[in-house]
């Protein structure tokens, strides 16, 4: 039982600070998020919500509300990573308004970049969830 809250409650702490990280970029660095981005966003802010409240309230079924979000948004960072990284895997039609899905705002070490953060995220929160049992 205390293995299980641990694991939830790290998700929640990644979630938090990748929602936190994701506002610092944009509000505070004012880098405009990009179509793909805004997935990524759509897919981890409610985990923040979701894992809090079944973090206080000990509540292991609500992997099965998380883990679509982390999942989805796992694919989506991962997709969006493969556009920046990957010459020529962005499809046909660029991002259609504002900034190209391809941007890299951050390039960290050669590798990390803003949807390398994310697919992190999601995926750490993903590991988390898979240990919590009802």
């Amino acid at each position: 039982m205390m293995r299980q809250s641990l694991f939830l409650y790290a998700a929640w702490i990644v979630s938090i600070i990748a929602t936190i990280g994701s506002l610092y970029f944009s509000e505070v660095e004012e880098f405009i998020p990009c179509e793909m981005c805004w997935y990524q966003r759509i897919a981890m802010y409610p985990l923040v919500v979701i894992l809090g409240i079944a973090t206080f309230r000990s509540d292991f079924g609500a992997r099965v509300y998380a883990l679509p979000f982390s999942i989805i948004g796992a694919i989506t960072a991962a997709l969006h990573y493969a556009e920046q990284k990957i010459p020529g895997f962005g499809g046909v039609s660029p991002c259609a308004s504002g900034v190209p899905c391809s941007a890299e705002y951050i390039n960290w070490f050669g590798f990390i970049t803003i949807p390398f953060l994310a697919l992190v995220a999601f995926v750490i929160i993903t590991i988390c969830l898979l240990f919590v049992r009802r």
